[in-house]
Protein backbone atom coordinates (compact mmCIF):
# COMPACT_ATOMS: atom_id res chain seq x y z
CA UNK A 1 0.00 0.00 0.00
CA UNK A 2 1.20 3.50 -0.83
CA UNK A 3 1.21 5.90 2.11
CA UNK A 4 1.65 9.22 0.43
CA UNK A 5 2.33 12.72 1.80
CA UNK A 6 1.68 15.99 0.01
CA UNK A 7 4.01 18.45 1.71
CA UNK A 8 2.51 21.92 1.36
CA UNK A 9 4.93 24.84 1.64
CA UNK A 10 3.49 27.27 -0.88
CA UNK A 11 1.05 26.06 -3.53
CA UNK A 12 -1.71 26.23 -0.89
CA UNK A 13 -4.51 25.09 -3.19
CA UNK A 14 -6.23 22.05 -4.67
CA UNK A 15 -6.65 23.33 -8.27
CA UNK A 16 -3.75 22.99 -10.74
CA UNK A 17 -1.60 21.13 -8.25
CA UNK A 18 0.49 18.46 -10.04
CA UNK A 19 2.10 17.39 -6.75
CA UNK A 20 -1.35 16.70 -5.30
CA UNK A 21 -2.36 14.62 -8.32
CA UNK A 22 0.89 12.66 -8.03
CA UNK A 23 0.31 12.09 -4.31
CA UNK A 24 -3.17 10.58 -4.69
CA UNK A 25 -2.52 8.52 -7.84
CA UNK A 26 -0.57 5.32 -8.39
CA UNK A 27 1.16 4.10 -11.52
CA UNK A 28 -1.27 1.29 -12.23
CA UNK A 29 -4.37 2.96 -10.75
CA UNK A 30 -5.20 -0.19 -8.78
CA UNK A 31 -3.22 0.00 -5.56
CA UNK A 32 -4.85 1.80 -2.67
CA UNK A 33 -3.40 5.14 -1.63
CA UNK A 34 -3.50 6.44 1.92
CA UNK A 35 -3.06 10.18 1.70
CA UNK A 36 -1.70 12.67 4.26
CA UNK A 37 -1.78 16.43 3.48
CA UNK A 38 0.95 18.07 5.58
CA UNK A 39 2.29 21.52 6.41
CA UNK A 40 5.36 22.02 8.61
CA UNK A 41 6.21 25.19 10.53
CA UNK A 42 9.98 24.99 10.34
CA UNK A 43 10.76 28.71 10.62
CA UNK A 44 11.45 29.03 6.88
CA UNK A 45 8.67 27.58 4.71
CA UNK A 46 6.25 30.01 3.08
CA UNK A 47 8.44 32.98 3.94
CA UNK A 48 8.10 32.58 7.72
CA UNK A 49 11.82 33.21 8.29
CA UNK A 50 11.21 36.97 8.13
CA UNK A 51 7.49 37.57 8.48
CA UNK A 52 5.21 40.27 9.82
CA UNK A 53 1.73 40.04 11.23
CA UNK A 54 -0.20 40.56 7.99
CA UNK A 55 1.74 37.97 6.03
CA UNK A 56 1.47 35.40 8.82
CA UNK A 57 -2.26 36.08 9.13
CA UNK A 58 -2.70 35.53 5.38
CA UNK A 59 -0.73 32.27 5.55
CA UNK A 60 -2.75 30.93 8.48
CA UNK A 61 -6.03 31.82 6.77
CA UNK A 62 -4.80 29.93 3.71
CA UNK A 63 -4.01 26.87 5.83
CA UNK A 64 -7.43 27.11 7.48
CA UNK A 65 -9.06 27.19 4.04
CA UNK A 66 -7.21 24.01 3.04
CA UNK A 67 -8.10 22.37 6.35
CA UNK A 68 -11.80 23.10 5.82
CA UNK A 69 -11.71 21.85 2.24
CA UNK A 70 -10.09 18.56 3.25
CA UNK A 71 -12.63 18.08 6.04
CA UNK A 72 -15.45 18.61 3.52
CA UNK A 73 -13.89 15.79 1.48
CA UNK A 74 -14.02 13.47 4.50
CA UNK A 75 -10.43 13.86 5.70
CA UNK A 76 -9.37 14.63 9.29
CA UNK A 77 -8.06 17.90 7.87
CA UNK A 78 -4.64 19.35 7.15
CA UNK A 79 -1.92 17.90 9.39
CA UNK A 80 0.19 20.78 10.73
CA UNK A 81 3.49 20.04 12.42
CA UNK A 82 6.15 22.18 14.03
CA UNK A 83 9.79 21.24 13.81
CA UNK A 84 12.57 20.30 11.43
CA UNK A 85 11.22 18.62 8.24
CA UNK A 86 13.84 15.84 8.28
CA UNK A 87 12.82 14.89 11.83
CA UNK A 88 9.10 15.09 11.05
CA UNK A 89 9.41 12.85 7.98
CA UNK A 90 11.72 10.43 9.80
CA UNK A 91 9.05 10.08 12.49
CA UNK A 92 6.23 9.75 9.95
CA UNK A 93 8.18 6.97 8.26
CA UNK A 94 8.96 5.18 11.54
CA UNK A 95 5.52 5.56 13.15
CA UNK A 96 3.08 5.73 10.24
CA UNK A 97 5.02 4.01 7.46
CA UNK A 98 4.91 6.74 4.80
CA UNK A 99 6.72 5.71 1.63
CA UNK A 100 6.09 8.61 -0.77
CA UNK A 101 6.57 12.39 -0.41
CA UNK A 102 5.33 14.83 -3.05
CA UNK A 103 5.88 18.58 -3.10
CA UNK A 104 5.94 21.60 -5.37
CA UNK A 105 9.31 23.00 -6.40
CA UNK A 106 10.37 25.85 -4.11
CA UNK A 107 13.06 28.07 -5.66
CA UNK A 108 13.95 29.67 -2.36
CA UNK A 109 14.93 26.70 -0.17
CA UNK A 110 16.97 24.22 -2.18
CA UNK A 111 19.12 23.19 0.79
CA UNK A 112 16.05 22.19 2.85
CA UNK A 113 14.61 20.15 -0.02
CA UNK A 114 17.95 18.49 -0.76
CA UNK A 115 18.07 17.32 2.86
CA UNK A 116 14.65 15.68 2.42
CA UNK A 117 15.75 14.02 -0.83
CA UNK A 118 18.86 12.65 0.88
CA UNK A 119 16.86 11.37 3.87
CA UNK A 120 14.32 9.76 1.56
CA UNK A 121 17.02 7.86 -0.31
CA UNK A 122 18.32 6.56 3.03
CA UNK A 123 14.82 5.44 4.09
CA UNK A 124 13.66 4.14 0.72
CA UNK A 125 10.94 6.79 0.36
CA UNK A 126 9.92 7.87 -3.14
CA UNK A 127 10.19 11.65 -3.67
CA UNK A 128 8.37 13.51 -6.43
CA UNK A 129 8.94 17.23 -7.05
CA UNK A 130 6.65 19.10 -9.45
CA UNK A 131 6.92 22.56 -11.00
CA UNK A 132 3.83 24.74 -10.65
CA UNK A 133 4.79 27.78 -8.57
CA UNK A 134 6.35 29.35 -11.68
CA UNK A 135 5.20 29.38 -15.29
CA UNK A 136 8.30 27.57 -16.52
CA UNK A 137 10.83 25.44 -14.70
CA UNK A 138 13.60 27.92 -13.71
CA UNK A 139 16.15 25.14 -14.27
CA UNK A 140 15.05 24.95 -17.93
CA UNK A 141 15.39 28.71 -18.35
CA UNK A 142 18.91 28.59 -16.93
CA UNK A 143 19.82 25.63 -19.16
CA UNK A 144 18.56 27.35 -22.32
CA UNK A 145 20.37 30.54 -21.29
CA UNK A 146 23.73 28.78 -21.29
CA UNK A 147 23.87 27.56 -17.71
CA UNK A 148 23.30 30.82 -15.84
CA UNK A 149 20.28 32.90 -14.91
CA UNK A 150 19.32 35.67 -17.35
CA UNK A 151 20.46 38.92 -15.77
CA UNK A 152 18.21 41.21 -17.77
CA UNK A 153 14.48 41.11 -18.39
CA UNK A 154 15.03 41.05 -22.16
CA UNK A 155 17.29 38.01 -21.79
CA UNK A 156 14.50 36.25 -19.90
CA UNK A 157 11.96 37.05 -22.64
CA UNK A 158 14.32 35.75 -25.31
CA UNK A 159 14.90 32.52 -23.35
CA UNK A 160 11.24 31.74 -22.68
CA UNK A 161 10.42 32.43 -26.32
CA UNK A 162 12.84 29.61 -27.14
CA UNK A 163 11.11 27.36 -24.59
CA UNK A 164 7.65 28.14 -25.94
CA UNK A 165 4.45 28.77 -24.04
CA UNK A 166 4.27 27.60 -20.41
CA UNK A 167 2.29 24.41 -19.67
CA UNK A 168 -1.42 24.91 -19.24
CA UNK A 169 -2.85 24.15 -15.79
CA UNK A 170 -3.77 20.56 -15.02
CA UNK A 171 -7.37 19.57 -14.36
CA UNK A 172 -8.96 21.91 -11.85
CA UNK A 173 -11.29 19.25 -10.40
CA UNK A 174 -9.36 16.59 -8.49
CA UNK A 175 -10.99 13.19 -8.04
CA UNK A 176 -10.73 12.15 -4.40
CA UNK A 177 -13.30 9.36 -4.71
CA UNK A 178 -10.69 6.58 -4.49
CA UNK A 179 -8.53 8.28 -1.86
CA UNK A 180 -8.22 6.86 1.62
CA UNK A 181 -7.44 9.78 3.91
CA UNK A 182 -4.88 8.83 6.51
CA UNK A 183 -5.18 9.36 10.23
CA UNK A 184 -2.57 9.71 12.96
CA UNK A 185 -3.18 7.69 16.14
CA UNK A 186 -3.42 9.71 19.34
CA UNK A 187 -0.35 8.09 20.89
CA UNK A 188 1.82 9.32 17.98
CA UNK A 189 0.62 12.93 17.89
CA UNK A 190 2.84 14.31 20.64
CA UNK A 191 5.94 12.51 19.37
CA UNK A 192 5.28 13.86 15.88
CA UNK A 193 4.75 17.43 17.20
CA UNK A 194 1.34 17.62 15.56
CA UNK A 195 -0.42 20.92 16.29
CA UNK A 196 -3.95 20.54 17.65
CA UNK A 197 -5.47 23.29 15.52
CA UNK A 198 -4.65 26.10 13.09
CA UNK A 199 -2.52 28.53 15.15
CA UNK A 200 -2.81 32.30 15.28
CA UNK A 201 0.01 34.82 14.62
CA UNK A 202 0.08 35.50 18.35
CA UNK A 203 0.96 31.83 18.96
CA UNK A 204 4.26 32.61 17.20
CA UNK A 205 4.65 35.86 19.20
CA UNK A 206 3.85 37.90 16.10
CA UNK A 207 1.64 40.90 16.79
CA UNK A 208 0.08 43.67 14.67
CA UNK A 209 2.57 46.32 13.58
CA UNK A 210 -0.09 48.94 12.86
CA UNK A 211 0.72 52.27 14.49
CA UNK A 212 -2.90 53.44 14.58
CA UNK A 213 -3.68 53.94 10.89
CA UNK A 214 -7.09 52.92 9.61
CA UNK A 215 -7.38 49.58 7.80
CA UNK A 216 -9.42 50.02 4.64
CA UNK A 217 -8.65 46.67 2.99
CA UNK A 218 -8.38 43.32 4.72
CA UNK A 219 -6.43 40.81 2.64
CA UNK A 220 -7.97 37.40 3.28
CA UNK A 221 -5.98 34.24 2.60
CA UNK A 222 -7.21 31.02 1.07
CA UNK A 223 -7.79 29.32 -2.27
CA UNK A 224 -11.55 29.86 -2.35
CA UNK A 225 -11.21 33.58 -1.69
CA UNK A 226 -8.44 33.86 -4.33
CA UNK A 227 -10.60 32.23 -7.01
CA UNK A 228 -13.45 34.64 -6.24
CA UNK A 229 -11.05 37.59 -6.31
CA UNK A 230 -9.69 36.47 -9.68
CA UNK A 231 -13.16 36.83 -11.24
CA UNK A 232 -13.14 40.56 -10.41
CA UNK A 233 -9.57 40.96 -11.65
CA UNK A 234 -10.32 39.25 -14.99
CA UNK A 235 -13.36 41.47 -15.48
CA UNK A 236 -11.11 44.49 -14.86
CA UNK A 237 -8.68 43.22 -17.51
CA UNK A 238 -11.50 42.45 -19.95
CA UNK A 239 -12.79 46.03 -19.73
CA UNK A 240 -9.32 47.29 -20.60
CA UNK A 241 -9.02 44.90 -23.56
CA UNK A 242 -12.42 46.01 -24.87
CA UNK A 243 -11.32 49.65 -24.70
CA UNK A 244 -8.17 48.92 -26.70
CA UNK A 245 -5.64 48.88 -23.85
CA UNK A 246 -4.07 46.46 -21.41
CA UNK A 247 -2.23 46.51 -18.06
CA UNK A 248 -4.97 48.66 -16.48
CA UNK A 249 -3.32 48.66 -13.05
CA UNK A 250 -0.33 50.43 -14.58
CA UNK A 251 -1.89 52.43 -17.41
CA UNK A 252 -4.60 53.93 -15.20
CA UNK A 253 -3.23 54.00 -11.67
CA UNK A 254 -5.99 54.29 -9.06
CA UNK A 255 -4.38 54.56 -5.65
CA UNK A 256 -7.66 55.24 -3.84
CA UNK A 257 -9.81 52.60 -5.54
CA UNK A 258 -10.44 49.02 -4.50
CA UNK A 259 -7.19 47.10 -5.12
CA UNK A 260 -7.21 44.35 -7.74
CA UNK A 261 -3.86 42.78 -6.86
CA UNK A 262 -3.46 39.00 -6.91
CA UNK A 263 0.12 39.14 -5.61
CA UNK A 264 -0.50 37.68 -2.14
CA UNK A 265 -2.60 34.83 -3.54
CA UNK A 266 0.12 34.05 -6.09
CA UNK A 267 2.92 34.30 -3.54
CA UNK A 268 1.34 31.64 -1.32
CA UNK A 269 0.03 29.68 -4.29
CA UNK A 270 -3.63 30.03 -3.28
CA UNK A 271 -4.08 30.86 -6.96
CA UNK A 272 -2.18 28.99 -9.64
CA UNK A 273 0.03 31.33 -11.66
CA UNK A 274 -0.60 29.18 -14.73
CA UNK A 275 -4.34 29.42 -14.30
CA UNK A 276 -4.12 33.19 -13.87
CA UNK A 277 -1.79 33.57 -16.86
CA UNK A 278 -3.97 31.56 -19.24
CA UNK A 279 -7.24 33.01 -17.95
CA UNK A 280 -5.99 36.50 -18.82
CA UNK A 281 -4.53 35.50 -22.20
CA UNK A 282 -7.60 33.48 -23.18
CA UNK A 283 -9.82 36.45 -22.26
CA UNK A 284 -7.61 38.73 -24.36
CA UNK A 285 -7.97 36.45 -27.38
CA UNK A 286 -11.72 36.20 -26.82
CA UNK A 287 -12.09 39.99 -26.79
CA UNK A 288 -9.76 40.42 -29.78
CA UNK A 289 -11.89 38.08 -31.87
CA UNK A 290 -14.70 40.65 -31.60
CA UNK A 291 -12.52 43.70 -32.30
CA UNK A 292 -12.01 45.38 -35.67
CA UNK A 293 -8.64 46.85 -34.69
CA UNK A 294 -6.43 44.21 -33.13
CA UNK A 295 -3.93 44.71 -30.31
CA UNK A 296 -0.65 42.80 -30.51
CA UNK A 297 -0.63 39.81 -28.16
CA UNK A 298 2.31 38.44 -26.22
CA UNK A 299 3.84 38.10 -22.79
CA UNK A 300 3.53 41.87 -22.19
CA UNK A 301 -0.20 41.38 -21.50
CA UNK A 302 0.81 39.75 -18.21
CA UNK A 303 4.06 41.67 -17.81
CA UNK A 304 4.08 41.58 -14.01
CA UNK A 305 3.93 37.78 -14.09
CA UNK A 306 6.98 37.81 -16.36
CA UNK A 307 8.86 39.99 -13.88
CA UNK A 308 7.85 37.49 -11.19
CA UNK A 309 9.32 34.70 -13.33
CA UNK A 310 12.49 36.71 -13.85
CA UNK A 311 13.18 37.16 -10.15
CA UNK A 312 12.32 33.56 -9.23
CA UNK A 313 14.73 32.35 -11.90
CA UNK A 314 17.53 34.49 -10.49
CA UNK A 315 16.83 33.19 -6.97
CA UNK A 316 17.14 29.47 -7.66
CA UNK A 317 20.40 27.86 -6.50
CA UNK A 318 21.42 31.20 -4.99
CA UNK A 319 21.29 31.04 -1.17
CA UNK A 320 22.50 34.66 -0.96
CA UNK A 321 19.80 36.06 -3.25
CA UNK A 322 18.27 38.26 -0.53
CA UNK A 323 21.49 40.08 0.33
CA UNK A 324 24.36 42.00 -1.24
CA UNK A 325 27.31 40.14 0.28
CA UNK A 326 28.33 36.90 -1.50
CA UNK A 327 25.53 37.39 -4.04
CA UNK A 328 26.99 36.76 -7.53
CA UNK A 329 24.20 38.68 -9.31
CA UNK A 330 24.10 41.75 -7.06
CA UNK A 331 26.04 44.98 -7.44
CA UNK A 332 27.81 46.14 -4.29
CA UNK A 333 26.11 49.53 -3.96
CA UNK A 334 27.64 51.96 -1.41
CA UNK A 335 24.42 52.85 0.39
CA UNK A 336 24.24 56.03 2.45
CA UNK A 337 24.64 55.40 6.17
CA UNK A 338 21.54 56.20 8.20
CA UNK A 339 21.78 59.27 10.38
CA UNK A 340 20.06 59.19 13.78
CA UNK A 341 16.58 57.66 13.31
CA UNK A 342 16.09 58.20 9.56
CA UNK A 343 15.32 54.55 8.81
CA UNK A 344 12.94 54.27 11.76
CA UNK A 345 11.05 57.38 10.64
CA UNK A 346 10.77 55.93 7.13
CA UNK A 347 9.48 52.59 8.43
CA UNK A 348 6.90 54.25 10.66
CA UNK A 349 5.74 56.83 8.11
CA UNK A 350 7.19 59.87 9.87
CA UNK A 351 9.49 61.36 7.19
CA UNK A 352 7.36 64.46 6.65
CA UNK A 353 6.80 63.59 2.95
CA UNK A 354 3.01 63.03 2.80
CA UNK A 355 2.74 60.38 0.07
CA UNK A 356 5.68 58.40 1.47
CA UNK A 357 4.30 58.50 5.00
CA UNK A 358 0.79 57.57 3.86
CA UNK A 359 2.23 54.65 1.89
CA UNK A 360 4.32 53.31 4.75
CA UNK A 361 1.40 53.58 7.16
CA UNK A 362 -0.77 51.67 4.70
CA UNK A 363 1.93 49.01 4.51
CA UNK A 364 2.02 48.71 8.29
CA UNK A 365 -1.76 48.57 8.56
CA UNK A 366 -2.64 46.33 5.61
CA UNK A 367 0.57 44.58 4.61
CA UNK A 368 0.31 45.58 0.95
CA UNK A 369 1.04 48.53 -1.36
CA UNK A 370 0.17 49.31 -4.97
CA UNK A 371 3.29 48.77 -7.11
CA UNK A 372 3.47 52.52 -7.87
CA UNK A 373 3.67 53.24 -4.15
CA UNK A 374 6.23 50.49 -3.67
CA UNK A 375 8.43 52.21 -6.24
CA UNK A 376 7.95 55.60 -4.58
CA UNK A 377 8.78 54.38 -1.08
CA UNK A 378 11.82 52.48 -2.34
Amino acid sequence: MTKSVLWFRQGLRLHDNPALIEAINTDDGRRQVTFYPVFIFDGESAGTKDVGYNRMKFLLESLLDLDEQFKQLGAPGLFIFQGKPTEIFQNLHDNIGINKICFEQDCEYNERDNEIKYLSRELGIEVVEKVSHTLWNPEDIIRINGGFAPLTYQMLLHTVNVLGLPPRPVNNEVDFSQVNFGTIPEHHKINLRLMKSIPSPEDFLIFPENTGSDVYVNWNGGERHALEQMIDRVKHEEEAFASGTYLPNQANVDLMGSPKSMSAALRFGCLSVRRFYYTIHDKFNEVQDKMVYKLPGGHHITGQLMWREYFYTMSINNPYYGQIKNNPICLNIPWKSSEEDEILKWKQGRTGVPIIDASMRQLLAEGWLHHTLRNLTA
